[in-house]
Parts: structure tokens; C-alpha cells; sequence
């Protein structure tokens, strides 16, 4: 067995889950004290850190919690998309290159940008927050003009 097949044998060894009805009040009550420690993420990347050797991999399972369902999400934008612009069989093809061209040099000149340029000028949580905001108006833009076709 490898040796991150090991350490993944070994946290779910480590893991248990209340098994009776009393033990599972005992971990609720655990949480209302006022003195508990508060997890509020899905995975605390240091306790997956403290049953796994490797450092690297608390930090994967946490990425992964983080990040997993906006990605799917995120993923279906675009096939939804190109299900709204298709008009018909013989242009289908041309309109999803087309969609993929926009949104390859969209994601492009965002990260450009954004690495090079704005991180220099502002904090994240500012171009976070912008960027939110364009997206808001953008699909707001959208909404209204396909409101106003029908």
C-alpha cells in the first residue's frame, strides 16, 4: 500500500461518529458551551493534519470542501450557455467555439490582469468585491434584456 493510501487507512481509523443517542447530545452540548472551540469550516485542515503525517494533504481535503461544489457549479455555466445561443444544428459548433474563444480570453486577460496589475494596486478583498459586482450587473444586464425580448 502507498504511503498516502496508509495515511488516508489511518484518518478513517481515526475517525468515529457517535454511535449511541447519548453520545451524540454529549458532542451537541460539547458545541453550545460557551467555552467550546467553534469549526467552522467543513474540514479543519489541522486536524486532518494531526491524523495524517503529511502536511500537504489537510490542506488538499480542505481545498477540496472548499472548492469542489463551485467548481461543479462553475462547470455548468457554459454548456447551459451554449444550449441558449444555439440556434440550430448546422451553426452549433461555431457557437460553442465561439463562447469557448470569449471565455478562454476572458479567464486569460483576468488573471493577467489581476496578477500583474491589480493585486499591486488594491487588496483582494477590494478586487473580490469588484469583480462580484460586475458580475451582478453583467447578469442583471442580461436578465433585462431577455425580459424585455419576451
Amino acid at each position: 500500500m502507498s504511503a498516502v493510501g496508509e495515511d488516508i487507512r489511518v484518518l478513517f481509523g481515526r475517525l468515529c461518529l457517535p454511535t449511541t443517542e447519548a453520545e451524540g447530545a454529549r458532542v451537541l452540548l460539547a458545541f453550545r458551551q460557551k467555552t467550546a472551540p467553534r469549526v467552522i469550516s467543513f474540514v479543519n485542515a489541522h486536524a486532518v493534519n494531526l491524523a495524517v503525517r503529511d502536511p500537504r494533504f489537510g490542506s488538499l481535503v480542505t481545498c477540496l470542501a472548499l472548492f469542489l461544489v463551485p467548481t461543479i457549479f462553475a462547470g455548468m455555466v457554459s454548456p447551459y450557455a451554449i444550449r441558449i445561443i444555439v440556434k440550430n444544428k448546422e451553426s452549433s459548433g461555431h457557437d460553442a467555439g465561439y463562447l469557448y474563444f470569449i471565455s478562454t480570453i476572458g479567464s486569460s486577460l483576468g488573471t493577467l490582469l489581476t496578477a500583474f496589475y491589480l493585486v499591486l494596486l488594491f487588496e483582494v478583498n477590494t478586487i473580490l468585491l469588484v469583480a462580484i459586482g460586475i458580475s451582478l450587473v453583467l447578469g442583471a444586464l442580461g436578465m433585462l434584456a431577455n425580459y424585455e425580448k419576451d
